[in-house]
């Protein structure tokens, strides 16, 4: 590999390329890394991280709502927006030292600048270097889609969205996926009017239907309104800086921030891959072996640039795979069942596995059961919100297909159940479990 400046140079120092580039450097790899952007990716920067933190700070306004229940007296309680955006926004500069130092500490060089493929074994830097290496890793991630309408130069995306300089009173939100409907609850909690439009009648299309037809609901008691079956054709900007947002045959909404969150799709214009003869697939993605090898053998790929499944943990074991793989004797690939994901909407939903709809399909005979239940922690609020827990069974096996769960701290919850569905545990030694009381996750080991 002397022949080469580096033995791997990596584009995109987000979750994937940081973990594969720490990885192969400790299997004495020379690793370089180039990010146009910020160190840490979407992720870290403009995704799940501060997205949480901004979660966790719209949950006080429901809080205070019922402070009263608690025992406690608040007084004129304010809210400051700017305080809390430059609050996470601060986080997030300790999160991109922290990325960076791992890459110091493990040795690895980064460039601040974009880098384009220009051969199987070279690229370039946007300030003309010419850089060759025995293989090429690209993790570039994949970057929200913006539709193509009148007016769209008004509209933000999730990339934007952390940096309002000031919250809106009104926002339209168009889409109904995981990032509209987090976004959703966020600002709907923070004393924002949020309308959310959709081309479908549908929410959360990939989650269960036990699950959205009861969260639906529940969002629109919260105040969030929903426009089903309307697309953003056309968004107007008013004399006095506000929006009118045209949607379907509907009359028009008023808004101050219009947020479009209808997909995203992989990153890959402009990098040159077909200067090594890696075709791509329809939706820009990169085609990979199980290995995360592309079309050409000394270029690989990982994490939401193959548009496979777009998690960061994913993306850190793919990372992590590849390392071992080229680097360090050991060929490892990354298995794609059994993933726990979770939607942070408010409250949030959480699942693993197969739903009852493909679990029928693959298995036929099934056995569900449910347990439809209200949280402790919801007695003191003023709406009588009810959780919701799904276990999917197969019916020759007993063996658990997926855990559905709809409540507060889901997401918590299903860690646990995530590993009880990877490893195959029946129904039988859920229920020969003792249950955790008075706990919400005992609902997991009581249905019957």
């Amino acid at each position: 590999m002397t022949d080469f400046d580096y033995d791997l140079f990596v584009i995109g120092a987000g979750s994937g390329g940081v973990r594969a580039s720490r990885v192969a450097a400790s299997h004495g790899a020379r690793v370089a890394v180039a990010e146009e952007f910020r160190v840490g990716g979407t992720c870290v920067i403009r995704g799940c991280v501060p997205k949480k933190l901004l979660v966790y700070a719209s949950h006080f306004a429901h809080e205070l709502q019922d402070t009263a229940n608690y025992g406690w007296t608040i007084g004129d309680a304010q809210f400051d927006w700017a305080r809390l955006r430059d609050f996470v926004a601060s986080d997030v500069d300790r999160l991109e030292r922290a990325y960076t130092s791992t890459l110091d500490n493990n040795k690895v060089e980064h460039f601040h600048e974009r880098a384009t493929i220009t051969g199987p074994h070279t690229v370039r830097l946007a300030g003309g270097r010419e850089i060759s290496a025995k293989y090429i890793l690209v993790a570039v991630g994949a970057w929200p889609v913006l539709p193509e309408i009148d007016g769209v130069e008004h509209c933000i995306t999730s990339n934007e969205v952390f940096h309002l300089p000031e919250l809106p009173k009104r926002m339209v939100i168009q889409g109904a996926g995981y990032i509209a409907l987090e976004f959703a609850g966020v600002f709907n909690a923070l004393g924002v009017q949020v309308t959310v439009v959709n081309r479908s009648d549908k929410i959360l299309r990939t989650y269960d239907h036990s699950l959205t037809e009861r969260l639906l609901p529940i969002l629109q008691a919260r105040g969030i309104e929903f426009g089903f079956n309307r697309t953003i054709r056309k968004v107007e900007k008013q004399a006095d800086g506000s929006l009118l947002v045209h949607a379907g045959e509907g009359e028009p909404i008023a808004a101050d921030v219009v947020l479009v969150a209808t997909g995203r799709r992989p990153k890959t214009d402009g990098l040159g891959l077909g200067s090594a003869g890696v075709a791509l697939g329809a939706n820009g993605e990169i085609p990979v072996d199980e290995y995360g090898k592309t079309s050409c053998d000394s270029i690989y790929a990982v994490g939401d640039v193959t548009d496979r499944v777009q998690l960061t943990p994913v993306a850190i074991r793919e990372g992590h795979a590849f390392a071992d793989t080229v680097f360090g004797g050991t060929p490892r690939s990354t298995a794609y069942d059994a993933i726990p994901s979770a939607v942070f909407t408010q409250p949030p939903i959480a699942a693993v596995g197969l739903t009852e709809a493909e679990a029928r399909e693959r298995h036929g005979e099934l056995k569900v059961f449910t347990s439809d239940f209200r949280p402790m922690m919801n007695m003191f609020a003023s709406k009588a919100e009810r959780g919701f827990y799904k276990l999917v069974v197969d019916g020759a096996t007993d063996r658990v297909l997926g855990v559905h769960l709809l409540g507060p701290d889901a997401a918590e919850v299903l860690q646990g159940a995530a590993i009880a569905v990877k490893a195959g545990l029946t129904k039988a030694q859920f229920d020969a479990t003792v249950a955790l009381h008075p706990s919400m996750a005992e609902e997991l080991v009581l249905m019957r």
